[in-house]
C-alpha cells in the first residue's frame, strides 16, 4: 500500500502530467441537449410498462428513520447513510444514472450529500472530499486499526442530532485522520440504464467474447478474467469489481449500505449501536397487505418490496441512446478498434432468452466485456471483492459516457484525457493500449473523444 497516492493526490498529479495539458481543451464535455436514457424499454407490454413505471416512483422515494417526516415517506434510514434515496445518487443524466454536478447542462445541482449532512437537525461535520461541485461519493477504508484488511464502507453521516432518532450518539468516522494516514477510497455511482439486458446475457456469450478476443489481448498484454459467485461458480457481472451477482443483489445491497435501510437480502442492521435503533429488522419487506388500501391485494409494485421495485426499475430501463453518427465520430470509433480498447470496451454483445418482451435475442450496445482487468498501481485501491484483487475492475460499460460528468471509479476527473492516461500505470493492461493512443494524430485525438462524447 506504500505504493499508492491518495485519491486526491492522485487526481492532481494526473493534471500535471505534459501529455494530459496538451490535450486537455479536447474533451468536447458532456453532451447537452434532453437525456438520451431514462425511459423504459420501448418494447415493453402495457403491464411491464406500468410497473417500471410505479417502480421508477419507489425509486425516488426519501427515506426518514421512521417515515414520518413530510415528504420523506420511507422508512429505515441509517443509523449511518450517505444518501437517503436511490435517484439522490443515480440522477444524471436522468434518474438512475450516475452522480449529478453543477457542471451537468440537463440538471445542474450541487451536490446533494453536502446539504444531507444537516437535514431535519442532523449533526455531521461534511468530510473534506465532498464539495458541492464535486462527486456524489461514498468511503471505503482500505484497512483496519490494527493493520488487517478492513475494504468496507464507512458512511459519511449518522441520523445524530436528527428530529427522527432522538438519543442516537452515533459518531462519524474520523476522516481527517482516515485521509492523512492515505486509508480512504473512494467510489462514486455506477449507472443502471440498461441493466435488463446485462443481466440476460448468458455466462457462454461473455466468455466466448472473451474468448475471441483472445489473441489480439495476448499481442496487447491484455489479460482478462471473470469474478465469479463462491456459490455456484457463475459469473457475476454488476459493481466497480463485478461483485453483485444479480440486479437484485446490487440493489439490496446498496440499500443496505448507502442508505442503513435493513431488507429480506440484508436484514440486519448496519451500525445497530444501542439507541440508534428505532424499527424492527428487515425495513424493507414484502407487503402482505396493500400499504394504501389495506387489502390483502394490490399492483405488484404495491406489494412488492423496495428492493425488487428498485431492481425491476433497472431491469426495465433503456440503455442509454448514442448521438446520431458524424463523420468524426465514425472515424473515432473505427480509432477506438484499431488502437485495442474494443478489446476490453466490447461493443456488442447479445442476450439469451428475457422474461421481458422484445428484450430476448438483442443485441446490445455497453462498451464493455465485464471482465476484470489490472489496472496498475494508479488505480490500485487496496480492496479485494470476490475474486477481484487491489488493482483489478470490471470493464466499465461506456454507453452513456456521452452525457456523464464524472469518470473513474472514484470520480478523480471530469475530463476524458485525463481518465484515459489514468489508464496507465505500472501493472496496468492497458499500457500498449494508452501508448497507441498517445501516438493519434491531434485530429485523431480528437474524432476519438468525439466518438467517445456521441455514445
Amino acid at each position: 500500500m506504500t505504493r499508492m497516492l491518495p485519491p486526491m493526490l492522485l487526481s492532481v498529479a494526473l493534471v500535471c502530467l505534459p501529455s494530459i495539458v496538451s490535450h486537455a481543451q479536447n474533451d468536447p464535455g458532456p453532451r447537452s441537449g434532453p437525456p438520451a436514457a431514462g425511459s423504459f424499454y420501448p418494447t415493453l407490454n402495457a403491464n411491464e410498462q406500468a410497473f417500471f413505471n410505479e417502480a421508477q416512483q419507489r425509486f425516488q422515494e426519501i427515506d426518514s428513520v421512521s417515515g414520518g417526516i413530510a415528504g420523506e415517506t420511507g422508512v429505515g434510514l441509517g443509523p449511518a447513510f450517505n444518501g437517503n434515496s436511490c435517484a439522490q445518487c443515480h440522477a444524471q443524466p436522468a434518474v438512475g444514472g450516475s452522480s449529478p454536478g453543477l457542471s451537468s447542462p440537463q440538471n445542474p445541482i450541487q451536490n446533494p450529500q453536502v446539504a444531507l449532512a444537516t437535514l431535519d437537525g442532523a449533526a455531521n461535520t461534511i468530510p473534506s472530499f465532498i464539495t458541492p461541485n464535486g462527486p456524489v461519493r461514498e468511503a471505503r477504508f482500505v484497512t483496519n486499526p490494527n493493520g488487517s484488511a478492513d475494504g468496507g464502507v464507512h458512511n459519511l453521516y449518522t441520523i445524530t442530532g436528527r428530529s427522527d432518532a432522538s438519543g442516537c450518539t452515533l459518531a462519524q468516522p474520523d476522516f481527517s485522520a482516515a485521509l492523512a494516514a492515505n486509508n480512504v477510497i473512494f467510489r462514486i455511482p455506477t449507472p443502471l440504464f440498461g441493466l435488463g439486458l446485462v443481466e440476460a446475457t448468458p455466462d457462454s456469450v461473455l466468455q466466448a467474447n472473451l474468448a475471441s478476443t483472445a489473441s489480439a489481448r495476448s499481442a496487447l498484454k491484455i489479460g482478462g478474467v471473470f469474478n465469479t459467485s463462491g456459490n455456484d461458480g457463475t459469473i457475476t457481472r454488476f459493481g466497480w469489481k463485478a461483485q453483485n451477482k444479480s440486479v437484485l443483489m446490487f440493489v439490496g445491497e446498496a440499500y443496505n449500505v448507502e442508505q442503513g435501510v435493513s431488507n429480506e437480502l440484508f436484514p440486519n442492521e448496519r451500525s445497530a449501536i444501542p439507541g440508534c435503533v428505532f424499527n424492527g429488522s428487515p425495513e424493507d419487506a414484502t407487503n402482505l397487505l396493500d400499504p394504501v388500501s389495506g387489502a390483502t391485494t394490490g399492483t405488484a409494485s404495491e406489494m412488492s418490496s423496495d428492493i425488487v421495485n428498485f431492481a425491476a426499475f433497472a431491469r426495465l430501463t433503456a440503455p442509454p441512446a448514442p448521438a446520431p453518427p458524424t463523420a468524426s465520430t465514425q472515424n473515432g470509433a473505427a480509432l477506438f478498434s484499431s488502437i485495442g480498447c474494443a478489446l476490453c470496451h466490447s461493443p456488442t454483445l447479445t442476450t439469451g432468452k428475457s422474461p421481458y418482451t422484445g428484450m430476448s435475442n438483442v443485441t446490445y450496445n455497453p462498451y464493455s466485456d465485464f471482465a476484470l482487468h489490472h489496472m496498475g498501481i494508479g488505480l490500485e485501491d487496496g480492496i479485494h471483492q470476490g475474486g477481484a484483487g487491489s488493482d483489478q475492475f470490471r470493464t466499465a460499460p461506456l454507453w452513456g459516457l456521452g452525457q456523464r460528468l464524472y469518470f473513474m471509479h472514484d470520480g478523480r476527473t471530469s475530463d476524458l484525457i485525463q481518465a484515459i492516461h489514468a489508464h496507465s500505470s505500472s501493472g496496468s493492461e492497458a499500457n500498449l493500449v494508452v501508448r497507441k493512443f498517445n501516438n493519434l494524430r491531434p485530429s485523431q485525438v480528437q474524432d476519438l473523444l468525439n466518438f467517445l462524447r456521441s455514445l
